[in-house]
């Protein structure tokens, strides 16, 4: 497949799946699935950060060049 053929097909491909995620977007607004949804993934992402945060970090350890 010729490179413009393969960018136009991925441009009409992208726009497709632009104006479903949307339409998803506009049926689920204000739903409680999407609310519970929005929530649980902020929760996530707060305790993914705690645990990143938690542990101390020194560096990589490198073997003794000297000793």
């Amino acid at each position: 497949m010729y490179p413009d053929s393969y960018l136009l097909v991925e441009r009409v491909r992208a726009q497709e799946l632009r104006a479903a995620a949307q339409a998803h977007g506009r049926a689920r607004r204000g739903t409680a699935a999407a609310t519970w949804e929005l929530r649980l993934g902020w929760a996530l992402v707060e305790a993914g950060l705690r645990l990143v945060c938690r542990g101390t970090y020194e560096g990589p350890r490198l073997a003794d060049r000297h000793a």
